[in-house]
């Protein structure tokens, strides 16, 4: 099995681990080697579960402030959360492929393998929920169908999506295309660069 092929029924599995309980405050139970990169792979998926439950709490209408502040609070220190496993799973393809070579005419993807990869995760709950909406026995027959529709469409990106990472891991293992990682530098929850944060609007 290819690594992209592997990583979706990894992020499938804990998408579907998740909904047992579906809350946001259930802890994960992670259930793969913490030396292996499935491990990660798991928990990358489940902090994106939560903050997927997280974005639609956060959206109903007659939210109490205060709680709602509370939660965007949390959703920002998962998006850290989320950017800096991203950057660890990008670390482990530097460390595999430290080795290679690359050729003369070698080139730089538009992102980096880890970052494809956060793409197939999210694909993996919207694939999931949008499922859940085809079998909802309360929708109409027209929203089941406009949503079969839209999941069709996500299966063949899924593949898409699959294919194309594992060519670009085999792209880079042969030297075709060489991995370069910017590190996100996000500067909102810094309190260096925020100027709220550190009082330069005031």
């Amino acid at each position: 099995m290819n690594f992209a092929e592997n990583a979706y029924k990894v992020f499938e599995r804990a998408t579907a681990d998740y909904h047992r309980d579906d809350h946001v405050d259930t802890p994960i139970d992670n259930p793969y080697n913490p030396a292996e990169i499935d491990y990660t792979l798991y928990a990358k998926n489940w902090i994106d579960a939560v903050q997927w439950h997280l974005e639609d709490i956060i959206r109903d209408p007659n939210i109490d402030p205060i709680r709602a502040l509370g939660i965007k609070r949390r959703i920002d220190a998962s998006n850290q959360e989320r950017t800096d496993m991203v950057e660890a799973i990008d670390t482990y393809f530097r460390r595999l492929y430290a080795d290679v070579k690359p050729a003369l005419l070698a080139t730089i993807n538009t992102e980096s393998p880890a970052w494809a990869l956060d793409r197939l995760s999210i694909l993996a709950l919207k694939i999931y929920h949008m499922q859940a909406e085809v079998d909802r026995a309360d929708a109409t027959p027209e929203h089941r169908a406009k949503c079969r529709a839209k999941l069709d469409v996500l299966l063949e990106q899924r593949q898409d999506l699959i294919g194309a990472i594992d060519q670009l891991l085999d792209d880079i293992a042969s030297g075709r295309k060489y991995m370069k990682v910017y590190r996100q530098m996000k500067m909102y929850n810094d309190p260096d660069t925020n100027p709220v944060l550190y009082g330069g609007n005031k």
